[in-house]
């Protein structure tokens, strides 16, 4: 293929792939403007709820709109993650062999497990306990603690999402080992600069750059970089 064909190739897999989050985000706005109301149940869930004041705020006239927005996006883009894995791959998987075409798709099933399970790993544990030390810090009756609606609904999914992205570590280190890039013996000769890179990688995508949610993504992640070396000894030998 030219380079013209290649990036018409791109264009086509670009707009299914907005198709699919589109479709998502509808399914997103029925959960937020629907009877479910997710955007009080986020707030119930990561707020503290148990004051005589809302626990967040609206402050301009365009903030509630788009926070309600960015959460049905942000729930069109976790339903459309397989679609956007898909399309990922239906682009590279031409330039690859006939072997690492089945690792792929082999390996696509447990994107989708893994993705979910840092959601719901996010949704009991990391967020709830993020952002409770953020917002009830300062115990001084001086100071209200009431976040905007859109830094709270903002701070919430962009953490789940990483969340998400962070539990894919173990399939990539499998696809890499199965593929021959890695091995089993190097990642365990390696780990203590892993830990390092580790807590840089937290250290980067922390959108809060407190140190309590570092240590809440680095923990995590180095004990999905052991599940990935444990899985990587399974590989069979080429």
């Amino acid at each position: 293929m030219t380079l013209i064909e290649h990036l018409v190739e791109l264009r086509t897999r670009l707009v299914r792939v907005a198709i699919g989050i589109f479709i998502g985000m509808g399914f997103g706005l029925f959960l937020v403007l629907g009877p479910v109301q997710l955007v009080d149940i986020i707030i119930r869930t990561f707020a503290s709820t148990g004051r005589d004041y809302p626990p967040v705020q609206a402050v301009e006239t365009f903030e509630q709109f788009s926070s309600y927005m960015t959460v049905a996006l942000t729930v069109g883009v976790i339903l459309g993650m397989p679609v956007i894995v898909y399309q990922l791959l239906a682009f590279i998987v031409p330039g690859l062999t006939d072997r690492e075409r089945r690792v792929l798709f082999m390996a696509l099933p447990f994107v989708t497990f893994f993705f979910i399970a840092g959601l719901l790993f996010g949704w009991f544990i990391t967020v709830p306990t993020a952002i409770r030390f953020l917002v009830d810090f300062s115990s001084s009756p001086l100071v209200q603690a009431q976040p905007t609606i859109s830094d709270f609904l903002g701070k919430v999914t962009t953490l789940l999402v990483i969340n998400g992205v962070v539990f894919e570590l173990p399939v990539m280190i499998f696809v890499l080992a199965y593929l021959g890039v890695v091995t089993a013996d190097q990642l365990r000769k390696y780990r203590r600069f892993a830990v390092v890179v580790v807590v840089v990688v937290a250290a980067i995508i922390t959108p809060t750059g407190d140190p309590i949610n570092l240590v809440l993504l680095a923990l995590p992640m180095y004990l999905l970089y052991e599940v990935g070396v444990f899985m990587a000894r399974f590989v069979p030998k080429r």
